[in-house]
């Protein structure tokens, strides 16, 4: 039986069953999350064993697996080899302006990926602005920037934040000593960070790879504008000419990749260490190599940041001159992202509620397994979650098929992990003791929660539900596929004005969405005491 620990006063352990009513609640949500990945499993089975077989088998499904595997892998390494300099950087030099450099590099994050390559496109694609620059020159034609190079760094640059932000973060909360101590042994600064420092950030250099892993597995928007195929882009793809069944058993496999790449985090990250005593504050001295350093950053950021702005507000002076009316932008767009990411969020909060307080106050397996449930949505892709609702939206929920009812129900469950996150690490801070104490003096189970808990973990809640909100806002394959017909909201915008080659006509909505994620990333720093001394 799972069971809650509470300490009495004499210091042993009381157990207690699970509450029924947020068990029951907490089983309603994780059905509800592994209700798609079931449906795509029951269609799958009807191809039939022999067909299945022969589609996967064919040329073209395996060279979408390698291309995934490939663009997975490269883009996760350079990740890797950008974030990690650039979190040991701005903690441990004394590179110069580092608070700037720390925000910085940090906010390429607020640019959704799929306008970042919008955006390079138009710089540097055939005939676009810097070819456009070099023709007085003699310069016909640069190197192209489709295919498998172009989608690794626009990847690279929009992902690499998820391992910066963890390196950083690990960085900061280790003890230093450990290195000096390495030093007085005799071994180089090298041969320091290979031996003390690198096992000690690993676990959050494989929590950040990971996250910038299934990112790029999931993406969607950024391969179709790139050219290059992959599970998401075919799938889409094939959705869209009714391949239903080559649809299904690619969305299996991504399903199935996604796992694996979990399952290698968990063994790459190994046991995770704590460490403690006296943190040194000394830096390391740069020398001759500050200002090349500095430039590394100034590199890496001016990339991810000042090209797709400045491409963004070109679009502006030219969007007049190239309006489609069926395209012109209308702030209804606005209020239609809001609504649903307003709904979405909310939503989230009270589906995460019963399963983030089981994992947070109670032991055993059931408590565990909700949470972990939980996180099935948002380790399955937009486009599969999608694909997988509509096919049982039009056959078994068709009162709610092509409603925004449908629509938020996608999201939640895409995003439901940030919510219960952020709840979870609330209630770990609340002392069991204090609702104890409300109900000694007569509230009941559910009065001690809504004056005392509830007021507790409140940082939590709304952390949470701005998460899920500003995700939701730029969703873009989940959105594109099961959006009530006429339903148009800022990143179907974008899209639709891609598709059709107006890109004047993405500038406003981008650059709004631009606005509410860099809002975003200041509440996100603000939030989680984002130290950048």
């Amino acid at each position: 039986m799972a069971t809650e620990h509470e300490t009495t006063d004499d210091g042993a352990d009381e157990e207690s069953p699970l509450p029924l009513g947020v068990s029951v609640a907490a089983a309603a949500v994780a059905a509800a999350v592994v209700l798609p990945v079931l449906w795509l499993v029951r269609t799958a089975l009807s191809v039939g064993y022999a067909e299945a077989l022969s589609l996967l088998a064919r040329p073209t499904t395996l060279q979408v697996f390698v291309n995934s595997a490939v663009l997975v892998a490269l883009t996760t390494t350079a990740c890797v080899l950008i974030g990690v300099p650039l979190a040991y950087l701005t903690v441990r030099t004394d590179i110069p302006f580092r608070r700037f450099w720390t925000v910085v590099v940090s906010l390429p994050l607020v640019i959704p990926s799929y306008v970042g390559a919008f955006a390079f496109v138009s710089a540097f694609g055939p005939q676009g602005g810097f070819q456009r620059l070099l023709a007085p020159y003699g310069i016909e034609k640069i190197p192209e920037i489709y295919g498998l190079e172009g989608t690794v760094l626009i990847l690279t640059l929009y992902t690499y934040p998820y391992v910066y932000i963890t390196a950083r973060a690990s960085l900061k909360s280790m003890d230093t000593t450990l290195i000096d101590a390495a030093r007085t042994l005799e071994h180089d600064r090298w041969e320091a960070f290979r031996r003390v420092t690198v096992p000690q950030i690993r676990p959050a250099v494989a929590a950040g790879a990971l996250l910038s892993a299934l990112y790029v597995l999931a993406d969607f928007g950024t391969p179709s504008i790139m050219r290059y195929d992959v599970f998401t882009r075919v799938i889409f793809v094939e959705f869209g000419t009714f391949g239903r069944d080559t649809a299904t058993l690619l969305s299996l496999q991504l399903v199935a990749v996604t796992l694996f790449i979990l399952w290698l985090e968990a063994r790459v990250r190994g046991e995770e260490r704590t460490t403690a005593g006296g943190r040194s504050r000394a830096t390391v001295s740069l020398g001759a190599w500050r200002y090349p350093a500095m430039g590394f950053a100034a590199l890496i950021a001016g990339l991810a940041l000042a090209v797709p702005v400045a491409i963004l507000l070109s679009w502006l002076g030219t969007s007049s001159a190239t309006v489609n009316q069926s395209l012109a932008f209308q702030w209804s767009y606005v209020a239609n992202s809001v609504v649903v990411a307003t709904a979405a969020a909310a939503v989230a909060v009270v589906a995460g509620l019963p399963v983030a307080y089981l994992s947070a106050r109670y032991d055993g397996f059931l408590p565990a397994a909700f949470e972990r449930i939980s996180y099935v949505g948002y380790a399955v892709p937009g486009v599969v979650l999608g694909l997988a609702l509509v096919y049982f939206g039009s056959q078994y929920a068709t009162p709610i098929y092509q409603t925004l009812y449908l629509l938020v129900f996608a999201y939640v469950i895409r995003f439901l992990p940030q919510s219960v996150g952020s709840l979870r690490a609330s209630f770990l801070t609340v002392d069991p003791e204090l609702p104890e104490a409300a109900r000694t003096l007569g509230q009941t189970s559910a009065g001690a929660f809504r004056y005392v808990t509830l007021p507790l973990v409140a940082p939590g809640l709304f952390g949470g539900a701005a998460l899920v909100f500003l995700t939701t806002m730029k969703e873009l394959p989940a959105t594109l596929l099961l959006r009530p017909s006429g339903f148009t909201t800022l990143v179907t915008h974008i899209w639709t004005a891609y598709e059709s080659g107006y890109f004047g006509q993405a500038a406003i909505p981008a650059l709004v969405l631009l606005f509410v994620s860099g809002l975003s990333m200041l509440v996100i720093l603000r939030q989680e005491g984002y130290d950048v001394k």
